[in-house]
């Protein structure tokens, strides 16, 4: 079965990366060590067979939501101040059961991530849906 991992960040997360924030006063030199734990954990990943593709996503400043009200369009650009976390990127990975998409999920606590970025961080595993069958049960 296919699950996705789902990563979450913050625009701050986005501009300490990008060297546009002293407010968390972190460097994007700080982030070496979390970009080549990620690297090694997407080989490991594709190694083992269960990687079927992985995505980091841009900040949420380049974020559109598109949505309806009273039958016409709207966009609204991002970020949203209403909005603190929001999603950062993704791995769908197929694997035996959801207990192993876990177990692959719960590895992300060993990322170095800078100091203050941690220990906050969680991830959600979802199923996905590939018919209207697996909606059932």
């Amino acid at each position: 079965m296919k699950y996705i991992i789902l990563s979450y960040a913050s625009q701050q997360h986005y501009d300490a990366m990008s060297g546009n924030s002293a407010e968390l006063g972190l460097k994007p030199d700080d982030f070496a060590a979390m970009y080549a734990w990620m690297a090694d954990f997407n080989q490991s990943l594709a190694d083992s067979g269960e990687l079927v593709e992985t995505r980091a996503l841009a900040a949420p400043v380049h974020t559109r939501r598109v949505g309806g009200r009273d039958g016409v369009p709207y966009v609204t650009d991002g970020p949203y101040a209403e909005t603190q976390e929001v999603l950062a990127g993704y791995w769908v990975v197929e694997c035996a059961s959801f207990d192993r998409a876990t177990e692959i999920a719960a590895r992300l606590g060993e990322c170095p991530a800078p100091p203050g970025l941690a220990a906050n961080a969680y991830a959600d595993v979802r199923p996905l849906v590939e018919t209207p069958h697996d909606l059932e049960g």
